[in-house]
């Protein structure tokens, strides 16, 4: 939008200027007349004050009439992957991608960025993908933001996909922004839901907003094609069906050299266990009390065997545990068989992100902490007698 002022009808009343909440509009020495400036947002706030109508509100045309003509069709998964190996979350976004793909009618496509990559495919068809789009490219090999983004772009340009889902990882969260500006979309981050309208061709794009107190659903209805990053392991993997192939589709792209050059990776939780792809995780929270009262939890995940040490906010805000094992909206979301929150009160910022274990335990001395509205198995009473008696009856 733009914001359009006619100096014949204006009358330099300054009514306008008085309301602007970004300073925007100033008036002219000469005649007082009003001029808008670059911090214009297009806010209208101006525009219902003027009492000679003056001003008014320019919306641009649709980039595109694409969702109207149907030139976009296909639905997208990014393949996320590593030194060549394929992450957890693209499996999940084809098993959301098929379903969906099927009530559109429209095939499901992966999309390969890499260099060496093409022992990447076979999974991608078991787990769903109907084609695979590759490029394959030296400046591909390690991940830097500006030659996938510029690759993705370009495949987007020539295929016109009508839906684009990425994992709502560092390396999605990263790049996918920039691709979305490059293709003149929408782009709606970390969805921890998604659905189709087949008639109107939508996506509905759901995610917490307003720290985690409400969700919101999200519509893209002029611009194609419709982005969207998930938050990994909302969905279910599919199982694979062996044999499974598809269209194989290279694509030979000249990419500009990055401007940032990767020197060293360097893998600071190598022996941590990843709470996101974890099946048994035990997280402590506020009740613990400091940063030593941790290893009571890590004394806990080895009794089970290796489990990950998950953390609420409340205990990295303070210092006493790394961001790498933090739960909830602002970090990771978890799908483990057994999820063990200790001196955790279960707000809602993090039960997003661990409302899909299997089987939630908790412990707690407050009998009315909201994480029992959700827990499977409830103990009442102090985490430092608990978990002690815990970790000597599962070593016995």
């Amino acid at each position: 939008m733009a914001l359009n002022i006619d100096l014949d009808l204006c009358t330099g009343c300054g009514a306008c200027v008085a309301v602007c909440p970004f300073c925007a509009l100033t008036q002219r020495a000469a005649d007082g007349k009003v001029v808008v400036n670059e911090a214009c947002t297009a806010c209208g706030a101006c525009v219902d004050v003027c009492p000679v109508g003056a001003l008014s509100l320019e919306t641009a045309e649709p980039a595109t009439d694409a969702a109207a003509s149907g030139a976009y069709r296909g639905f997208w998964v990014f393949a996320e992957q590593r030194a060549g190996r394929l992450q957890e979350v693209v499996f999940e976004l084809l098993g959301k991608g098929r379903e969906l793909a099927d009530q559109l009618g429209v095939p499901l496509g992966a999309v390969l960025l890499g260099h060496e990559v093409q022992e990447c495919g076979a999974a991608l068809f078991e787990h769903g993908a109907d084609r695979v789009y590759v490029v394959d490219h030296p400046a591909l090999a390690t991940y830097t933001a500006e030659p996938y983004a510029e690759a993705m772009s370009a495949l987007i340009h020539k295929h016109k996909p009508e839906m684009v889902l990425a994992g709502a990882t560092s390396m999605g969260r990263g790049f996918f922004a920039r691709v979305a500006i490059q293709v003149h979309a929408g782009l709606t981050a970390d969805c921890t839901e998604l659905a189709v309208e087949p008639t109107q061709r939508q996506l509905w794009q759901t995610r917490p907003a307003f720290g985690g107190n409400i969700m919101a659903t999200i519509l893209c209805p002029d611009h194609r094609p419709q982005m969207a990053t998930v938050r990994p392991k909302v969905f279910p993997q599919p199982v694979p069906q062996a044999g499974r192939t598809g269209e194989w589709i290279e694509e030979v792209l000249e990419l500009k050299a990055p401007v940032v050059r990767v020197i060293e990776t360097v893998n600071a939780m190598a022996n941590e266990v990843n709470v996101a792809g974890a099946e048994f995780i035990v997280t402590g929270g506020r009740g613990l009390g400091n940063a030593e009262n941790f290893k009571l939890m890590a004394e806990l995940a080895e009794a089970l065997g290796g489990a990950a040490v998950g953390a609420s906010r409340a205990a990295v805000d303070a210092g006493w545990i790394s961001s790498f094992h933090q739960v909830g909206q602002t970090g990771k979301t978890v799908r483990p068989k057994i999820y063990i929150a200790c001196g955790v009160s279960g707000q809602i910022q993090h039960v997003v992100g661990m409302n899909s274990s299997d089987t939630i335990i908790a412990i707690n001395k407050d009998p009315e902490a909201p994480i029992f509205a959700m827990a499977d198995i409830g103990i009442v009473g102090d985490l430092f007698e608990v978990v002690p008696e815990l970790i000597k009856a599962l070593r016995q």
